[in-house]
């Protein structure tokens, strides 16, 4: 009988994500585990494989040896090994691969290809680093309505319920891009009471779970905002821009759409961080320059772009101040994708700064001091982690 490869050592030093989602340690057939490996909801077109991506080229280069593989190793052995090795022994070597010493968990998806995901007391365990909260908004509005508060009620009993889930959080986020877009009107305004008990009572008659009322979005993102900033410091807020599944319209998650908002949230002092962004990256690197309070991450791009991820992380690095820039993988479902994402982030941040220094556009120890800005240091300063 073959003895087990030991678990490699994890990458130091460790990295903190500061946007992440649990995993699942079902067992997967080969559809569903494909499934996970693309943005898109629908099957994949006949005579295509999800892995024949720049994403499934990244999973096969870095994932393959926290198994017991060579890199690069096929679709097929990966999966059969994967398998050999049962999903939650694979999850737990897959994550501690990732060398990620703090996970930032959005906790608004509980389930991945249908089936259900650790909690985050399981994740903590099999990853081996801390795990916190960030409280995704529309799912506390969506739960809240469960109840059926009277119209009159809602203001106050979502007051509540935000200020409830936010108790043990490090932050909050939105998914506003997918529900209206980015480009909502008026959402650099606070809607009255009277506006926003009549949205509720047209909604909540009708509510089939799922929170897109435009005057509902407005108030509940507001009411975050005012409890963000009653909080020392004030939480962060993080906010869905650019590429993601089929249920946006991606030319209206362009961040630069936020500019009213941001304006609007500026004097509160509650720092905004804009996720993913792709293609509008350059965009959000705009954004963290010209306000204060806004951040920035290339989570979830840089897995997706493969061999690209050096040069878009330059080109986030053109404009954004390197103080404003955060790590994180946008992992979901797999625990590839916890890898992947911090293998890809090592390797584009190493390769832009080793050309940099070649370039003599920076020294030694400016690498240093920025691998560990990007990696770690901005994401405990802003959270307070």
């Amino acid at each position: 009988m073959t003895a087990t490869p030991p678990l490699l050592p994890p990458p130091s030093p460790g990295l903190l994500d500061h946007h992440c989602h649990s995993v699942t340690v079902a067992e997967l057939d080969d559809a569903a585990f494909a499934s996970l490996l693309t943005e898109s909801d629908r099957p994949p077109a006949a005579g295509t494989d999800p892995f024949d991506s720049a994403l499934g080229l990244a999973v096969r280069r870095w994932c393959p040896p926290a198994l017991g593989l060579p890199a690069h190793a096929s679709a097929t052995d990966y999966l059969t090994r994967r398998r050999a090795l049962g999903a939650r022994e694979a999850t737990r070597r897959l994550l501690r691969a990732a060398g990620l010493s703090a996970l930032l968990v959005d906790t608004g998806l509980t389930s991945a290809a249908g089936r259900p995901m650790l909690s985050l007391s399981e994740l903590a365990e099999l990853g081996g680093g801390a795990v916190r909260e960030v409280v995704r908004l529309e799912s506390v509005a969506e739960r809240l309505a469960a109840h059926a508060p009277a119209a009159a009620d809602w203001p106050c009993a979502l007051r509540d319920a935000l200020t409830t889930a936010l108790g043990q959080a490090v932050g909050a986020k939105s998914v506003l891009a997918y529900r209206t877009g980015l480009d909502l009107a008026a959402l650099a305004e606070r809607p009255d009471r009277a506006e926003t008990v009549r949205a509720a009572g047209v909604w909540l008659a009708g509510s089939t779970g799922r929170l897109a009322e435009p005057v509902l979005l407005r108030h509940l993102l507001w009411t975050a905002v005012d409890l963000c900033a009653q909080r020392t410091p004030p939480l962060p807020l993080q906010l869905h821009t650019g590429f993601g599944d089929p249920d946006l319209t991606l030319h209206r998650a362009d961040p630069s759409l936020l500019t009213g908002f941001i304006r609007a949230v500026e004097p509160t002092g509650v720092p905004l961080v804009l996720l993913h962004g792709y293609p509008y990256h350059r965009q959000a690197g705009w954004l963290a320059q010209v306000f204060p309070h806004v951040y920035t991450d290339t989570g979830l791009t840089l897995s997706h772009l493969g061999p690209r991820a050096v040069d878009i992380l330059g080109e986030l690095l053109e404009l954004a101040p390197f103080g404003k820039v955060l790590f994180s993988t946008d992992g979901y479902g797999l625990p590839e994708l916890h890898l992947t994402g911090a293998a890809q982030f090592r390797h584009a941040l190493a390769g832009l700064l080793t050309a940099w220094q070649a370039a003599s556009s920076c020294t030694p120890a400016d690498a240093a001091r920025l691998t560990a800005l990007l990696g770690t240091t901005n994401a405990e300063r802003l959270y307070a982690v």
